[in-house]
């Protein structure tokens, strides 16, 4: 089985923390975002290859990180797109890696990078495996708000009896998230987009895939995260941190109080400061301030400031309210 992790969005809505970074290496307590999903990948062995889908603009970031790391399976499948407006929309870019890969023959599992999951890939390839059919991960996110900016599933067991992409009236809760399993015969990109159907979300397949064949769920209670906004990337930090804090032994705080789900990276100086549900990133400086709710950008200088819900880019200097 043939693994697609999708790692190719520009994450305008976290700007200007992306601009310069893929959200996928956004770090979430001692690892990153997607390493939590390759770990899984890595040690099961119905996974013979991962392809890391991303763009031109990240390829040499990803390139860089999985040499890192060590990984042996994954490798980078670059669309050809430096920017958000050029994107072929996530369908396209999946039936174009089906045939630069030459994998249109495989059973394939497609996952997102940037959402953080609490379940084991591997407990959904079982069921996959189980179903013979295509397979999707669903969650009740308890909001018809919320669900309203998703794919609503309704089920008939664990079979998806109906399936509407961002319904602008929800009638449940339960959604779909990207995270799907498809056995070969239905790795049918190319079809659907021969019909002229939206390439851009994979739920509309996923819509169109309903109507024509049988679909089933694999339903979870633990955490999802989809971190597209700087408020759901400090969600899933305060996950994985638990009321914890994790601060890199490079770091230096003085005189500093550190409060709940604070992550300080490497080489970050905090002096004279509360820092509270935030993440400092390396070589960052914060003095005399009061941080909160906040993500304070590489190798910035902050001081004398009382921030909440904020975001700040990176190489910027701010102290006294003045740029």
């Amino acid at each position: 089985m043939k693994a697609v992790v999708l790692a190719g969005g520009y994450a305008t809505r976290l700007w200007p923390v992306t601009k310069h970074r893929p959200k996928m290496l956004l770090p979430v307590g001692e690892s990153t975002v997607i390493d939590r999903i390759l770990e899984e990948l890595e040690r099961d062995d119905r996974i013979d290859d991962v392809f890391v889908s991303t763009n031109e603009r990240f390829a040499p970031d990803f390139e860089a990180h999985v040499e890192e790391t060590g990984f042996e399976k994954p490798r980078l499948s670059v669309e050809q797109t430096t920017e958000e407006k050029e994107k072929f929309g996530v369908i396209g870019a999946l039936a174009q890696l089906v045939e630069r890969e030459g994998i249109a023959d495989e059973d394939l599992l497609v996952i997102a990078g940037d959402n953080l999951i609490s379940f084991d890939v591997a407990d959904f390839l079982d069921t996959f495996e189980e179903n013979g059919t295509p397979t999707l991960a669903a969650y009740d996110v308890g909001s018809r708000d919320k669900a309203s900016s998703y794919g609503l599933v309704e089920l008939d067991g664990d079979r998806v009896v109906d399936f509407q992409e961002k319904p602008d009236d929800p009638r449940s809760t339960l959604v779909s998230i990207a995270c799907y399993a498809f056995p070969a015969e239905h790795v049918s990109f190319d079809e659907y987009l021969a019909g002229d159907n939206n390439p851009d979300e994979p739920g509309w397949f996923i819509q169109w895939l309903v109507d024509r064949t049988e679909v089933c769920a694999f339903t979870f209670d633990e955490a999802w995260y989809d971190i597209g906004t700087p408020e759901s990337y400090l969600e899933a930090v305060a996950w994985a941190l638990d009321g914890g804090n994790h601060v890199a032994d490079s770091a230096t705080l003085e005189n500093t109080t550190i409060g709940e789900n604070v992550h300080v990276l490497e080489d970050a100086t905090v002096v004279d400061s509360n820092v509270d549900h935030s993440v400092v990133f390396p070589e960052a400086t914060v003095r005399d301030s009061d941080v909160r709710e906040s993500i304070i950008d590489r190798e910035t200088h902050i001081e004398d400031l009382n921030l909440a819900g904020a975001l700040i880019g990176a190489h910027t200097q701010i102290g006294n309210g003045q740029d």
